[in-house]
């Protein structure tokens, strides 16, 4: 299985990529999109500014949304998770617009969010094994869906009760870390590839 891990030119991926390389998985890392929707799966990491990222897509992400809809897994993570939405307080900007709503800042007396928070979750397979799932953030930024049905969970972080998670179709997005949420992040992960492996679109085996 081959899992196309985004490269917005900004950032290390490293642990990120690491943490995905399980269970005979093999991971790419690109920054040519039509390579990555070629891919068995899809990951956008969480480093860098909205306005960076939104700006290595393609000038029309039509085949993005398309390719998403269309049933490709796909993980966005932090700031992967706020591009599949409209736009962005951060910054200036269109993101894949794959889910409609917008991305706000955070409203806590202490931003950034770094650290460990509690994640109330739903069923979904990406929690599988998780009942009580507590991750790593670090955001200023958390994601407004305008489909309260794309929620899939939620964190609260200094008053402030914020989107911890999203689904449309195989795409979920995470505003917390996975790859730096120790044995709990690495279990979602596993979730996330094992559901990327039922979800029929697996087009070649890695060697």
């Amino acid at each position: 299985m081959i899992i196309a891990l985004l490269d917005y030119g900004v950032g290390n991926l490293h642990s990120l990529a690491k943490a995905l390389e399980q269970d005979g998985t093999r991971v790419d890392v690109t920054r040519d999109w039509s390579a990555a929707l070629e891919a068995d799966a899809l990951v956008l990491p969480g480093v860098g500014a909205f306005s960076a990222a939104v700006e290595s897509l393609p000038p029309d992400p039509t085949p993005i949304r398309a390719a998403l809809r269309d049933g490709l897994p796909c993980l966005g993570i932090c700031l992967g998770m706020q591009i599949l939405l409209e736009d962005s307080a951060e910054g200036a900007g269109t993101g894949i617009g794959l889910i409609a709503g917008s991305v706000r800042r955070l409203e806590a007396a202490i931003v950034p969010q770094m650290g460990w928070n509690e994640v109330h979750t739903s069923d979904d397979p990406l929690f599988d094994g998780l009942d009580r799932l507590v991750t790593y953030y670090a955001n200023s930024y958390v994601c407004e869906p305008d489909d309260a049905d794309t929620i899939i969970a939620r964190s609260t972080y200094g008053g402030d009760a914020i989107v911890a998670a999203v689904r449309s179709h195989n795409t979920w997005g995470v505003q917390f870390h996975p790859e730096k949420s120790s044995t709990p992040g690495r279990r979602l992960i596993r979730n996330f590839i094992t559901a990327a492996r039922a979800s029929g679109r697996l087009q070649r085996s890695a060697p």
